[in-house]
């Protein structure tokens, strides 16, 4: 797996978990104190997150990091 395979996965567990608690990315970027803009980026895999902007999106959807890191 490449590093942009690795990104899309990340986003795309991010985006299920989000969607389970029926939240827009509005929700989570208001949750997390980012931007809406910073979060399409993550859940579209454009950006390489380092891992404190992953800890912050966990806290924010209430899930251990762990739970993002499940591909």
């Amino acid at each position: 797996m490449n590093k942009d395979e690795l990104n899309k996965k990340i986003g795309n567990r991010i985006i299920e978990l989000r969607t389970l608690k029926g939240w827009s990315q509005s929700d989570l970027a208001r949750n997390c104190e980012k931007d809406r803009q910073a979060i399409e980026k993550i859940e579209n895999g454009k950006v390489n997150s380092t891992v404190y902007s992953l800890f912050e999106v966990s806290k924010a959807l209430g899930v251990p990091l762990y739970e993002i890191l499940k591909i």
